[in-house]
């Protein structure tokens, strides 16, 4: 994984490059942003989902909304704005 962060006013702008070597793992930190590129599958509790480039991605913080990635493609590159 790769990123580039930018923080002003209580805000993160991340744009991260996610490979299919990312070691799977829980995450519970809220999401919200955009796949610019590639193809990244998301598994839920109860569901998995996949978003592709130009889909928008919410996903809200919290032990109920764990989730974990898995990278399609070559490459994901996201752009994620984030409460710091």
């Amino acid at each position: 994984m790769r990123e580039k962060a930018f923080e002003r006013g209580g805000k993160r702008l991340r744009l991260v490059e996610y490979t299919r070597e990312m070691a799977p793992h829980w995450c519970s930190t809220g999401h919200f942003g955009y796949i610019l590129d590639g193809e990244l599958e998301l598994e839920l509790d109860h569901s998995v989902r996949r978003f592709k480039s130009g889909e928008g991605v919410f996903i809200p913080g919290g032990e109920e909304h764990r989730h974990r990635g898995k990278v399609l493609t070559k490459v994901v590159r996201v752009i994620f704005v984030e409460d710091i």
